[in-house]
């Protein structure tokens, strides 16, 4: 999933002298690693988050005898 905004904010990070060296003689954008993985940060955020509602979901669910499901589907197809 991406996200795409049309604004953009600067972050800044600190980091030590001798991976900026690294960085720089690899040929490695800052940049885009924070941005990569900040994306990966806020994707594996959403997805805990919706993890624990389908949670909570399913404990309500699983009350629900399912006898009133059937019923509530065929009321449902009845009404179509």
């Amino acid at each position: 999933m991406v996200i795409h905004m049309g604004k953009y904010v600067t972050v800044s990070a600190k980091i030590d002298v001798e991976l900026r060296r690294k960085l720089a003689e690899l040929g490695i954008k800052p940049s885009d690693v924070i941005r990569r993985s900040l994306q990966k940060e806020v994707e594996e955020k959403m997805r805990e988050a919706l993890y624990q509602k389908v949670e909570v979901a399913s404990g309500i669910i699983s009350r629900i005898e399912k006898d009133s499901w059937v019923k509530a589907i065929r009321e449902s197809r009845e009404t179509r």
